[in-house]
């Protein structure tokens, strides 16, 4: 009688011969050394004392501490041509809780097609630049909101919102969603363009996901492609970190000469309570 030996059969000889051997090897992979990089974020908020956070780049695998340069030097050129020199005040921003390093001496006055230009320079001679120009107000049309008909702690509303897209042109959304404050993570976050909805009433919605009571606050941003891009990049690059089937993913700057992004958020916001 013969015997036929199938795939299975197959690979189990084949996992048994190699069940003595040892398949681990180490291998010392040599980081190269790069110098150091000026990190910029800047954004721009009509009616807001512009802010700016510098910082400049550290080895990938030294302690993820942020490294903040003291000689930077922050200038702001307005659209009518003065210049506004931001100081070197380490603070905090009370409304969103993310910290800043330099900060200018009043609020800034921003109207749609309005073109800002930041220069950031230290001891050192590097040099980081970046052009802004305010895109114009795209407003919320509607907000709403329906309970499913559970009971409880299962009773969960889904949120619809609606907005204009402006026809004609390429235009560019970031659409969040904050539970009671904007200090704390979004529940909803992304960014999306008009390519399937030019000049069409676009609706973005949620699951079941919130809570008689809850406060929300719902911001619709129009933004302009080279901030747009800089989200998708960092979002690819956050996917990518310590996953070693994805495909590497660079940070794509809104700035020259070093990393980082300078925008004008153009934005309308609604607060509503879920009753």
């Amino acid at each position: 009688m013969r015997r036929i030996v199938g795939p299975a059969a197959l690979l189990v000889v084949m996992l048994a011969g190699t069940a003595g051997c040892n398949l681990q090897q180490d291998i010392d992979v040599e980081l190269p050394v790069l110098p150091a990089q000026l990190v910029a974020e800047c954004y721009l908020v009509p009616g807001q004392v512009p802010r700016l956070t510098v910082t400049e780049t550290v080895p990938y695998l030294s302690t993820p501490e942020p490294s903040v340069p003291t000689d930077v030097t922050v200038v702001l050129t307005l659209p009518n041509g003065q210049q506004q020199q931001l100081s070197f005040r380490p603070g905090q921003d009370k409304l969103t809780q993310k910290a800043y390093t330099h900060i200018g001496r009043q609020p800034l006055v921003a109207r749609p097609g309005d073109t800002f230009t930041l220069d950031v320079r230290d001891s050192k001679g590097r040099r980081v630049t970046g052009t802004a120009t305010m895109p114009a107000l795209v407003p919320l049309d509607t907000v709403e909101w329906k309970f499913n008909e559970k009971s409880g702690e299962e009773r969960k509303a889904y949120v619809l919102s609606r907005f204009q897209d402006p026809a004609a042109t390429a235009n560019f959304y970031r659409f969040q969603i904050h539970n009671d404050s904007i200090s704390k993570d979004p529940e909803r976050d992304f960014e999306l363009d008009d390519r399937l909805n030019n000049g069409q009433l676009i609706t973005l919605g949620t699951s079941y996901r919130f809570s008689a009571g809850d406060t929300l606050l719902i911001t619709l941003y129009h933004i302009d492609q080279p901030y747009y891009l800089f989200l998708q990049s960092v979002q690819d690059a956050r996917n990518a970190n310590g996953n070693p089937f994805a495909q590497p993913a660079a940070i794509r700057s809104t700035v020259q000469g070093g990393l980082g992004v300078f925008t004008v958020l153009s934005s309308d916001r609604r607060t509503v309570i879920l009753k």
